[in-house]
């Protein structure tokens, strides 16, 4: 018992020391204004979206790693769900410009990625590191920028998706 209440300190220590950010935005929280390379090399400011449609924003360690790339095809192929509700998928990584285009011309993935490669943004949302790994946490925000939704989980990325497009559906 001793033993497991140790592992749950060091493991709160972790996520706090390695976070280096704010707290994390919450359902309820507006999201805040950023602008980001896509990966065309286009710059992507999020105030030019908000408004206009919901938003599916999922952040993601790394592209091109296992996880990462079950959840990003996984959102790849509920892309027409999304449509349905008017939603646009944005995923962001520190990954740059380059890999990003590597990873979405490899996977087919029809939707933006951005690359936030000093975590600028991850710390503006407040996405938490879990012993050092960048945080995989998605945010459905409504078209006022209101988080309505968000899901935390590092290992089940595909759970990213039908998170987000249940989500959407109670929006409706």
């Amino acid at each position: 018992m001793k033993l497991l209440k140790t592992i749950f300190a060091m493991t709160a220590f972790f996520q706090l020391w390695g976070s280096g950010s704010q707290a994390q935005l919450k359902t309820g929280d507006k999201i805040p204004s950023f602008s980001l390379q896509d990966q065309t090399g286009k710059t992507f400011d999020i105030n030019t979206v908000l408004g206009k449609q919901p938003l599916v924003i999922y952040f993601y360690p790394k592209d091109e790693t296992s996880v990462c790339t079950k959840e990003a095809c996984s959102f790849r192929d509920s892309y027409q769900d999304f449509q349905k509700y008017g939603a646009k998928v944005i995923g962001i990584s520190a990954d740059n410009v380059a890999s990003h285009r590597s990873f979405a011309t490899h996977h087919n993935l029809p939707f933006t990625l951005l690359s936030d490669p000093k975590n600028e943004v991850r710390k503006l949302f407040g996405v938490p590191k879990t012993f050092m790994i960048p945080g995989r946490v998605t945010y459905i925000v409504d078209k006022n920028g209101v988080i309505v939704h968000e899901f935390n989980s590092l290992r089940d990325g595909e759970k990213h998706v039908t998170e987000s497009l249940a989500a959407l559906q109670r929006m409706q």
